[in-house]
């Protein structure tokens, strides 16, 4: 992961503090994630913006994707999601896996590319954001 940060990546300040929060639990309930260090280092380095500095084609969390596969050309909708609400079936995904947390901070056009549990690394363009909660006035969600 020595590129992570190759492309600067933007956080809400909502999502930062709940981020930080879900950190936080992680490690004070001594449950260990792979991607819980690599949040961290985003955290820390990733522009952190108020909602209405916030660009609407930046994927926050809860925002609904739209990805072409560069492998395959197959395209597919995820949700970015916190963890409890994450379901694969439902093509909702954990910002604490590989795929969720190559999603976040993104903006559409980019190209992000995660690994699989195999070792094999996949990648896919965001093509649109179909769903973002801070340019639609939804701040609870």
């Amino acid at each position: 992961m020595t590129d992570m940060f190759a492309v600067e990546r933007r956080l809400s300040e909502l999502d930062h503090v709940r981020l930080s929060r879900l950190v936080h639990r992680h490690k004070g309930g001594r449950r260990t994630s792979p991607t819980t260090g690599p949040i961290e280092q985003l955290l820390g380095a990733a522009e952190v913006l108020s909602w209405p500095e916030l660009p609407p084609d930046v994927v926050t969390m809860r925002s609904r994707v739209l990805l072409q596969d560069l492998q395959t050309g197959l395209t597919s909708r995820w949700t970015l999601s916190f963890p409890g609400d994450a379901e694969s079936g439902a093509n909702r995904v954990s910002v604490l896996s590989p795929l969720g947390f190559s999603l976040l901070g993104q903006r559409a056009g980019a190209t992000v590319r995660w690994s699989t549990p195999a070792g094999d690394t996949l990648a896919a363009v965001v093509l649109d954001i179909l769903f973002q909660p801070e340019s639609s006035g939804d701040y609870a969600m």
